[in-house]
């Protein structure tokens, strides 16, 4: 559910307001903005910074952030709320009473697949902003500080919670993990995604749009839905069988910027001994990936979420 636009204002006058937001870098992202009673509130602005896409954001924050304050996150429901929201504050800029440094504003959207224009920003479209941010597989690094809003490389959040690089990670996780009753292996998830990836209504509708992403992918034929996916299952059959890291990577991130993640990270579940909600346990494991990714190079454009970071080093 999205803010209304009585909602939309005071949630705006409530993040220039706050104190705790002095001169800090703060990002407005997708996420939970609104108590079970939908209604903002103190309190809420208060437990963002515990909610689950502001815990694992600021998991990612990398090791080396050292000597300048940590960015704090706003969620503002989905991706409309987020770049409304965005805009307003813009508006409101010039109250000289605000804590916010509005020169420290930026915001974090999914990539997604669904056409989204974008008013009052020097790029028209969501689509727009991710050719102008990244090429490949990697962030370009001499545009990324051009950028305020940012939208990610792969299609959503979760999306880098099932990353082949995070393998490894979920390997060592003392969490117990099983996925279809069996042992969570990133590469069957994506051979299921490419398997199932022609019910993606929402891909099939919008596929002529964005099949521009995977264009460096020569290998793939995106002529259609369907000769993507018999391509991308032969490309990446065959790669697998061969060992080639860098074309698995750059297979499996075309296959991450396309299809849903969502759906297959919630099939991630835990073993039979756990004992509390199923939700509360893949926040526990996308906390520890976050760990994971806050470890990594942030000079290097190939790991989106820690260059981020590193670009917003620069303004903190």
């Amino acid at each position: 559910m999205g803010l209304n636009p009585e909602e939309l204002e005071q949630h705006c006058q409530r993040i220039m307001g706050d104190r705790r937001n002095r001169n800090k870098i703060v990002i407005l992202c997708e996420g939970k903005a609104k108590n079970k009673q939908s209604r903002l509130s103190p309190q809420s602005y208060k437990r963002m910074s515990q909610m689950p896409d502001s815990n694992f954001y600021l998991k990612c924050i990398p090791k080396t952030w050292k000597g300048k304050s940590r960015p704090s996150f706003v969620h503002c429901e989905d991706s409309n709320g987020v770049i409304k929201t965005y805009n307003r504050l813009q508006e409101l800029a010039d109250r000289p009473d605000s804590p916010l440094n509005i020169a420290k504003l930026f915001a974090l959207v999914d990539l997604d697949i669904q056409p989204k224009d974008i008013d009052n920003y020097k790029f028209a479209t969501k689509e727009e902003i991710f050719h102008h941010s990244y090429q490949k597989t990697e962030v370009i690094r001499d545009q990324a500080p051009q950028n305020r809003i940012w939208v990610t490389g792969l299609i959503h959040k979760e999306a880098y919670f099932i990353a082949p690089e995070v393998q490894p990670e979920i390997d060592r996780s003392k969490l117990i993990k099983r996925y279809c009753d069996g042992y969570l292996s990133l590469k069957e998830i994506y051979l299921q995604m490419c398997n199932e990836i022609l019910e993606y209504q929402i891909l099939r509708l919008n596929f002529s749009s964005v099949s521009e992403r995977v264009q460096y992918c020569p290998m793939l034929n995106s002529e259609n839905l369907e000769f993507f996916k018999t391509s991308w299952e032969q490309e990446f059959t065959n790669s697998a069988n061969s060992s080639e890291p860098q074309k698995i990577r750059e297979l499996v991130y075309a296959l991450l910027m396309m299809t849903n993640a969502k759906k297959y990270w919630e099939q991630i579940q835990p073993n039979s001994s756990w004992r509390t909600q199923h939700k509360i346990f893949r926040e526990q494991l996308s906390l520890e990936i976050g760990e994971f990714y806050s470890r990594q190079d942030w000079s290097d454009p190939r790991n989106h979420i820690p260059f981020f970071f590193k670009t917003l080093y620069e303004f903190a």
